[in-house]
């Protein structure tokens, strides 16, 4: 991997299940030497070891605690403690708070709570928190999502990705991702709700978002099943003049 290489990886995108072709939100971030899962969705573990084994990973880091997101840290767990693999150190896992007790609650099969610690070394995500994974500088921000949920900016030297996580419109999000190369933003709703909280973007939202940030670039992501993917591009496109593309699975995006 070169010194000027900063790529993305879609694993998957589909929600609120994997399709048959499609596993849920996860992507593999790489930068030299640094390799980063984000979100880790239900699937998405058998297609990042087309790229890297567990034991390879700087980091995990997950928006939040929605199923589509985070269910495969648990086979992940079985995987880094009981497979092929070994661990010289836990996986750093940054995640919403309580997250390492939420998974023990799931993986825990006797009165004696399961050691997610000896798998993942858990940091709590908050609004502007930061850190440095090898290559990589993570800022997290929380977003609006209806539970503590959080977006991401991940730069590279004078290169940046914001993903959105799952949210709908809001500061936090837009604030983050200013004059970002690429904005890789969810377009899960067909459209906004009549009633009731907006938790999600539609793809105009998209649009609006990636032109309130002045994004270089914007990659529609987490398409909602009364979308396609063709549906979502076009609508986000009506609202942003840059190159918009849509995050197929298996695609390999380069930053900058």
């Amino acid at each position: 991997m070169t010194s000027d290489l900063f790529q993305l990886t879609v694993l998957g995108c589909a929600t609120p299940h994997a399709s048959v072709d499609n596993p849920c939100s996860g992507y593999l971030v790489s930068s030299v030497d640094t390799r980063v899962w984000v979100d880790a969705g239900s699937g998405t573990l058998a297609q990042l070891q087309r790229h890297v084994r567990l034991d390879e990973l700087d980091a995990i880091w997950t928006s939040h605690l929605h199923a589509d997101h985070s269910a495969d840290l648990l086979t992940a767990y079985y995987g880094a403690l009981f497979a092929d693999v070994q661990l010289a150190a836990p996986i750093p896992l940054y995640g919403p708070p309580g997250i390492a007790d939420r998974l023990a609650h799931f993986l825990t099969n006797t009165s004696t709570r399961s050691p997610v610690e000896s798998a993942f070394a858990v940091h709590e995500l908050h609004d502007g928190h930061q850190v440095h994974v090898g290559a990589l500088t993570l800022t997290s921000r929380a977003v609006a999502h209806g539970i503590p949920a959080f977006a991401v900016c991940i730069e590279a030297g004078d290169r940046s990705l914001v993903y959105s996580g799952d949210t709908a419109p809001c500061p936090g999000l837009t604030q983050l991702a200013e004059g970002c190369d690429v904005l890789l933003c969810e377009a899960e709703s067909a459209q906004a709700p009549a009633e009731g909280e907006q938790v999600h973007h539609t793809p105009e939202d998209t649009g609006d978002t990636a032109s309130a940030a002045r994004a270089d670039r914007l990659i529609v992501t987490h398409v909602g099943r009364f979308l396609t993917p063709q549906q979502a591009v076009a609508r986000a496109s009506a609202r942003f003049d840059g190159p918009v593309d849509y995050a197929a699975p298996g695609a390999t995006f380069s930053i900058g």
